[in-house]
C-alpha cells in the first residue's frame, strides 16, 4: 500500500513518545542537530527496506511484476534481467514448471555450483526449478534452471522494490508490515541520537514480524 510519508513519520513520533516517558531526547532544541521530525523522515525508507527483507513472505503484499527482459538457451537454462530497484523476490514461474519459486539462492550458495551440471537430477529441472540471483555483464538477474527447452515463457515474475519516498510524498509499503516498520523507524531514528531506548523499539518491531 502507497502511505504518505509525513503520516507514517507521525505515527513513528506517536510510538516514541508513548514509551519514552519524562525524560526529553538531547536533540530537541540543538540548533546544530537535525530535529527528531527530520531524522524519522530520513529513517522511513530504511525501516522498510530492512522490516520487508526480514518479513515472511506471507506478510508482503503481491509485489510488482518483472519479467520482460528473458535470455534462455537451448538447453532450458536462462536469465531474466532484474529492474534497477529489485530488493526481494516474492515468486518466479516458467510455463513448464511443476512449482513455483519463491526464494532465490546466490551465487555463494553451494546449490548455485550444481546448476552447472550436465547430470539431470543434479541442477534444478522444471520438477523442482532453482532460481538464483546473481551478477553479470548485463547487470542483476534472475538465472532460472531451469526448462525443457527455450520456448518456455514467464507465467509469474513478481518482486519487492527498494522502498523510497516519491515525488508525491508516498512510499510503498506492504500492510502487513506497517506497524513493524513504524517501530523500526523509531529504533533506527533513537539509535541516531544514542537512545537506548532504540533496542526496545527494535525489540517491539520484530516481534510483530512474527
Amino acid at each position: 500500500m502507497i502511505v504518505q510519508a509525513e503520516e507514517m513519520a507521525k505515527a513513528v513520533r506517536v510510538a516514541i513518545d508513548m514509551n519514552k516517558g519524562d525524560e526529553p531526547l538531547f536533540v530537541e532544541g540543538d540548533t546544530d542537530t537535525l530535529t527528531l521530525d527530520e531524522i524519522i523522515m530520513a529513517k522511513l525508507a530504511d525501516a522498510v527496506r530492512l522490516v520487508e527483507m526480514e518479513a515472511p513472505a506471507t506478510m508482503l503484499e503481491s509485489g510488482h511484476d518483472f519479467g520482460d527482459n528473458i535470455f534462455i538457451g537451448e538447453d532450458g537454462k536462462g536469465f531474466v534481467i532484474l529492474p534497477e530497484d529489485f530488493m526481494r523476490l516474492i515468486s518466479f514461474r516458467m510455463s513448464d514448471w511443476k512449482r513455483t519459486v519463491f526464494e532465490a539462492i546466490s551465487e555463494t550458495d553451494p546449490q548455485y555450483a550444481l546448476q552447472s551440471s550436465k547430470w539431470e537430477g543434479i541442477c534444478g529441472n522444471p520438477e523442482k526449478p532453482v532460481c538464483a540471483i546473481v551478477r553479470r555483464s548485463e547487470g542483476k538477474v534472475l538465472e532460472f534452471y531451469s526448462c525443457n527447452d527455450n520456448t518456455a515463457i514467464v507465467t509469474q515474475a513478481t518482486y519487492v522494490p527498494t522502498p523510497r519516498i516519491d515525488g508525491d510524498g508516498g512510499i510503498d509499503v506492504a500492510e502487513d508490515c506497517y506497524r513493524a516498520a513504524v517501530y523500526r523507524a523509531a529504533s533506527l531514528a533513537l539509535a541516531s541520537v544514542g537512545d537506548q531506548l532504540s533496542t526496545t523499539m527494535l525489540e517491539i518491531s520484530k516481534s510483530l514480524l512474527q
